[in-house]
């Protein structure tokens, strides 16, 4: 969770994002998953509508997700299909070879970005703890067994 946080376009968006993706996973390179979100929006762009990103890529060697979300102070242009600048940024990463369970993270990170009330609760945070709270209680209130919650960091 990085609440607040500065970034002066997508490039160093997914700089920031690539660094918090690894700190569960020590052995994965920083470098390499930036290079992987590059390449991920390269074939389309990850930026959603209503000002939110799900930046995704698989890695090689992961054994499993590891998620990270931002709030932005400023928002940026991510290219999204509506032309609104991004402020919440959800990032993903999953292991090369996907799983059923990989696939249901997906599906459930979409389903809380679609949730207009928990957008405006993120929206609403101060600090990288009230954002990790809010996102904790919108993932109670839209799927009550959620291992996203488990493993956030």
């Amino acid at each position: 969770m990085l609440c607040n946080a500065h970034a002066r376009s997508k490039k160093h968006c997914l700089e920031i994002l690539s660094e918090l993706l690894v700190r569960p996973t020590p052995d994965i390179s920083a470098d390499n998953v930036f290079e992987k979100l590059v390449e991920r929006e390269r074939l389309g762009c990850t930026g959603l509508r209503m000002g939110v990103a799900f930046p995704h890529c698989r890695i090689e060697g992961l054994d499993e997700s590891s998620a990270s979300v931002i709030k932005l102070s400023e928002p940026i242009d991510f290219d999204s299909a509506d032309g609104e600048p991004v402020d919440l940024i959800i990032g993903l990463i999953v292991p090369s070879e996907l799983g059923e369970e990989h696939y249901a993270d997906v599906n459930r990170i979409t389903s809380l970005l679609s949730d207009e009330r928990l957008r405006g609760e993120l929206r609403e945070c101060s600090t990288s703890n009230e954002l990790y709270e809010a996102l904790l209680a919108g993932c109670d209130d839209l799927a009550p067994q959620n291992p996203i919650a488990a493993q956030s960091s």
